[in-house]
């Protein structure tokens, strides 16, 4: 069921996505050469305590997932594409990391997730990421009143392909509010004018994943958490929680 958020519930959001930023904010300003991945959970773990919010990532667990996940973020590394769990690994000179990070602040919830590289970074890991951020913008603009979810992933996908990354087709964003994800979900590609109509008061969760081989297969982790790039070629994810406006989107998870 969709639920539609009402000014108020929408300004709560903002609330929640504020703490999602600083705590992305923080996590990028940590990592180094050097830090371990553990040590960007410990960061974002004090931005969220701090703020009286609860992590919805900490003790998830969807029906793929054997464990539930341990940790307040996502550290996901060079081929990793999404959901790393952060351990004892020390970042290294041009590495490319994606965090991803949820806070639930008085019953509401944010969500987003920022690419960056570590100390020298390699020129076609910043095409990836500025590729990877063309599409949310893309697929955040396509959120307006009158369109419908198809014109989002539409959006999104055609920004992939320009770029001839891949995807993983079984991921992509989703509805957001009481919880992290509600429906509907968004496709990272499909045909405009399909789908969920926009309406004002739907809040999603945009978040593209590109894979810089063009191949959209992944394989999973021992982990049963980590998705990584098939072939061993590096991913880059980006998010933002937005709101459906008269107005035009409202992006909620920015400082």
């Amino acid at each position: 069921m969709v639920e539609i958020k009402s000014p108020a519930a929408l300004d709560a959001m903002r609330e929640a996505g504020r703490v999602v930023a600083r705590a992305l904010a923080a996590v990028r300003e940590t990592a180094a050469v050097g830090v371990t991945l553990r040590t960007l959970d410990e960061t974002a773990r004090t931005v969220l305590k701090e703020a009286g919010a609860r992590s919805p990532f900490l003790g998830y667990r969807p029906s793929f997932a054997p464990t539930p996940f341990p940790a307040v973020i996502c550290a996901s590394v060079n081929d990793a594409v999404v959901h790393g769990i952060p351990d004892g690994y020390r970042l290294r000179d041009g590495d490319l990391v994606s965090i991803d990070c949820g806070a639930e602040l008085d019953g509401w919830t944010g969500d987003a997730a920022v690419s960056f590289t570590v100390g020298t970074p390699r020129p076609e890991d910043l095409r990836l990421i500025a590729a990877t951020q063309r599409a949310l913008d893309a697929g955040i603009a396509a959120a307006t009143v009158g369109n419908r979810i198809g014109d989002i992933a539409h959006a999104v996908g055609t920004v992939a392909r320009e770029a001839a990354c891949g995807m993983p087709q079984d991921f992509g964003g989703h509805g957001i509010g009481r919880r992290m994800h509600e429906d509907p979900h968004v496709p990272n590609s499909g045909r405009p004018g399909r789908g969920f109509p926009l309406r004002p008061g739907l809040a999603l969760a945009i978040e593209p994943m590109l894979m810089a081989g063009g191949r959209s297969t992944y394989t999973t982790a021992p982990d049963g958490w980590t998705l990584r790039t098939s072939d061993g070629t590096r991913a880059a994810h980006i998010e933002h929680t937005i709101a459906v406006t008269e107005e035009g989107p409202r992006v909620l998870t920015v400082l």
